[in-house]
């Protein structure tokens, strides 16, 4: 059986064989198989690169699980004050997950120049902020610098809002907030730019300018204890619901704890289209990448109906000769890997450090697709493929025992 196989190899390689009608057969089995590999790559690359910067990008401006008043949750602005001694401020020990915390506190006011105004909210932050999480949106100045002691005028601001405004880094900014008793003047407090920030996320990029937590502290008239809530940051996403669930049971009955997945629940529901998505694309390239491959053993089956045939009579079993046909193919599908791979992760980093293929910002956040290049995921694509195509060739291969070996010796 041993000689038998490796005739039988050999004659499956030979010139003659590469010369073959099954030739072009192969060809476009091989070619499926790496167009498959490179849309999948890119489908799951793009699509798991683009929930993350804009999970990122609503994270680096609500945190990623936000505590506050009752009052204030259903609102951008808040509304009532609690206290900073918190058993869960500065650290949160008894939910581990949390690795930040941090406060803050939010008002509404009007920024007016001689040519226009733009309503907006002042976002008040402290000295610890983690400004590492607006870094990556900065384009152009600074990115301010806040003390424990006194008060800084210091503000970043978005790139429409300078736009709008007609404004630039190191212009002042007259900021108009209103007073607890409407019949009151508004107060009035002049901001220096030092930086601007570009999202491409229209929900923060229009609305929010970022400065120094006292101010709100002093226009609401609280205390130096005294903010709007909380921003914890965990350490994994994926579990943000389970930990927000954790957190509300470690806080006092009057606060709650909200992840941004609940809070922005709408874009979230939006992102989860895309795991769909996914999984369509995935599952069609697999199945025709399957499909070339049953046709291109079928052909090379029918092919070489005389060598199957010559093969029994000398006591080949069918098991043995099945199996020379599906290495064969499996050598096909390997070289469609090979191929795919290459060329679908060299498409991958040449967006992803080039950015050639630009997006809309307005439908989808962000000006460009975004990559996210995962060894578990190209890993799975292509153990997924092997297997299931290795399991379907199987069944193409049966029609090997239906073979007589009289009959196919004649066969032409």
């Amino acid at each position: 059986m041993n000689v038998s196989y490796f005739i039988a190899k050999r004659l499956a390689t030979s010139k003659k064989y590469k010369n073959s009608v099954s030739a072009p057969i192969i060809k476009i089995a091989i070619a499926a198989v790496a167009i498959s590999v490179i849309m999948m790559l890119v489908s799951v690359a793009t699509g798991l690169g683009l929930q993350e910067k804009i999970r990122d990008k609503i994270t680096s401006f609500n945190g990623h699980i936000v505590v506050s008043n009752f009052d204030n949750n259903q609102s951008e602005i808040t509304l009532e004050p609690l206290s900073t001694q918190q058993n869960f401020y500065p650290n949160f020990t008894e939910v581990p997950e949390v690795t930040a915390v941090h406060p803050f506190a939010t008002k509404a006011g009007v920024v007016r120049t001689e040519k226009s105004f733009e309503g907006i909210v002042f976002k008040g932050v402290d000295k610890d902020y983690q400004w590492n999480y607006l870094a990556d949106y900065l384009s152009e100045g600074k990115l301010p610098e806040y003390k424990a002691e006194g008060m800084t005028n210091e503000v970043l601001i978005s790139g429409y809002l300078a736009n709008r405004l007609e404004l630039k880094v190191g212009d002042k900014l007259e900021t108009y907030f209103l007073r607890n008793q409407e019949a009151e003047m508004p107060n009035v407090r002049s901001f220096t730019i030092v930086g601007i920030y570009d999202s491409g996320f229209p929900q923060f990029d229009e609305t929010f300018v970022i400065g120094d937590l006292k101010h709100v502290q002093r226009l609401n008239k609280w205390q130096q204890d005294e903010v709007g809530g909380f921003e914890l940051f965990i350490n994994d996403f994926t579990q943000i619901d389970a930990v927000a669930d954790k957190v509300y049971s470690h806080i006092p009955s009057t606060l709650n704890s909200e992840p941004i997945s609940t809070k922005y629940f709408h874009i979230f529901d939006w992102l989860k289209l895309f795991d769909f998505n996914i999984y369509i694309i995935v599952g069609l390239m697999i199945l025709v990448a399957v499909i070339n491959m049953v046709v291109a053993l079928l052909v090379l089956i029918l092919e070489r109906t005389q060598m199957i045939g010559i093969l029994k009579a000398l006591g080949a079993s069918n098991w043995s000769i099945r199996k020379i046909f599906v290495y064969n193919a499996t050598y096909i599908v390997l070289i469609g890997l090979v191929i795919g791979n290459i060329i679908g992760l060299g498409l991958l980093l040449i967006q992803k450090y080039f950015g050639i293929i630009t997006l809309d910002p307005t439908q989808y956040y962000v000006k460009e697709a975004p990559v996210q290049i995962s060894l578990f995921y190209i890993l799975l694509i292509n153990v997924i493929l092997v297997v299931i195509s290795y399991i379907i060739m199987l069944l193409p291969s049966v029609l090997i025992t239906k073979i007589s070996p009289v009959k196919s010796i004649k066969f032409q």
